[in-house]
């Protein structure tokens, strides 16, 4: 433990739990100051049907695609307000992409946030993600009531104590991480 009373991950004590078991923003302050960045992914499916609508922007609630990117950029931007115990980040940048494939009817929201910061940027990265989804599903539910998000999940990220880490290369799929 250390001398504010802090339970330290590397001693096996959990990070945002205090002594007396209660949740606690963890003090970063004494971190340097590195850049990282972070990518997240969600998967939306639907009818390709619908797919085929939302990459036409003929839904009937208008064009989709560019409401969901800035719906997911603003929402990683109030991540601090969303998630309780995360810091409030400078981003440097955040881009969100939606990928529609109308055949299979799915749609593949990828978010990448970066910052020079403490603490890293994979909750924004996920927020955006999600968020991007659900603008999605709630543009395309007039047309299409059984849609589905799935697979919300982190990508990659870079920097920090931890270093790097790829899903592709360091995760067998579904398991801790």
């Amino acid at each position: 433990m250390s001398t504010s009373g802090q339970r330290s991950s590397d001693a096996g004590g959990l990070t945002h739990v205090d002594e007396s078991g209660h949740a606690r923003m963890v003090d970063v302050s004494g971190k340097p100051v590195t850049s990282r960045t972070a990518t997240a992914s969600a998967l939306v499916r639907m009818a390709p049907a619908t797919a085929e609508l939302l990459v036409a922007g003929g839904l009937p609630k208008g064009d989709a695609l560019p409401v969901a990117r800035l719906a997911g950029v603003t929402a990683a931007k109030r991540t601090p307000d969303l998630i309780p115990l995360c810091h409030v980040i400078a981003l440097a940048g955040v881009e969100v992409e939606v990928d529609v494939d109308a055949e299979a009817g799915t749609a593949r929201v990828v978010a990448t946030a970066r910052a020079a910061d403490r603490t890293g940027v994979e909750m924004e990265a996920m927020v955006a993600a999600s968020t991007a989804a659900l603008t999605l599903y709630d543009m395309t539910k007039a047309v299409d009531k059984g849609i589905l998000i799935e697979q919300v999940r982190l990508e990659a990220k870079t920097g920090g104590k931890s270093g790097d880490w790829h899903r592709d290369r360091d995760a067998s799929g579904g398991g801790q991480e």
